[in-house]
């Protein structure tokens, strides 16, 4: 069914692809566009956005670039101001960036500590604080958080893995508060899909990583953008502070 998110205005951060291929964030943002969206595409580094608006615009629909730092509170302010200056609100807030780092508990330093939960999860707390408002005024929203099967098993990433469970845990509480303002928060646990950000793992590693799961089948940027879709529109208006595992049944091997 087309025209699932019609007149809706929506950001998406991490909205660039790091490399050739489709990311999680640029390949939900090109599926908002075409279910009816208006897109702002956010990233930190604006040419990434732009390709992104690029492929959007080719395809006849509405979307801009924005450059911002979501660990900076001003940053995320000034993103949604201008989506409100462009389209007149906000109805859907999509916070996809992250940041990997492999590093086992004895590897991790103070300083790739504090990096992994700048970027992984308060910038979830200062997105959201800043759409809030503006959700608000329309009297409904809907707010997605991208964390990771890494948070739900056991895992030798300690901050990714802890960042990761930290926006399950942020996405329960502020459901909660929301809720009441007509506002869902949702999450997404990807599993191992292949995007621009693990490309560097090489051939060997996709195809482990390809076998692991009982599909057996290689996820994309696409898989998550779905269920980015279905949280984002009306067909998920009583499903809140839910986290949809998008990973082909990996982690029911695991648990």
């Amino acid at each position: 069914m087309a025209g699932r998110l019609k007149d809706k205005v929506a950001i998406v951060t991490g909205a660039g692809s790091r490399g050739p291929g489709m990311g999680n964030g640029k390949a939900t943002a090109i599926l908002f566009a075409r279910e009816g969206a208006k897109v702002l595409c956010v990233d930190a580094e604006v040419g990434r956005a732009e390709e992104t608006v690029k492929m959007i615009s080719d395809e006849g629909h509405a979307a801009m670039a924005f450059a911002a730092d979501v660990t900076r509170a001003s940053d995320c302010k000034a993103m949604v101001d201008q989506a409100l200056g462009r389209w007149g609100g906000l109805d859907i807030l999509h916070n996809n960036v992250g940041v990997e780092s492999r590093l086992d508990l004895m590897e991790t330093t103070e300083q790739e500590w504090d990096r992994v939960m700048a970027i992984d999860l308060k910038s979830m707390l200062l997105t959201t604080q800043a759409a809030v408002p503006a959700m608000e005024k329309r009297g409904a929203g809907a707010i997605t958080c991208v964390s990771s099967i890494a948070a739900l098993v056991g895992h030798g990433r300690t901050a990714y893995a802890a960042a990761k469970a930290g926006v399950i845990g942020f996405v329960t509480s502020v459901a909660v508060q929301l809720g009441p303002k007509g506002i869902r928060v949702n999450g997404i646990a990807p599993g191992q899909v292949w995007t621009p950000m693990v490309e560097r793992l090489g051939a060997e590693a996709r195809e482990r990583r390809k076998r692991a799961s009982p599909l057996g089948t290689e996820g994309s940027g696409w898989d998550v953008g779905w269920g980015a879709v279905y949280l984002a529109s009306d067909e998920a208006r009583w499903v809140t502070g839910h986290v949809l595992v998008i990973d082909a049944g990996l982690t029911a091997t695991t648990r």
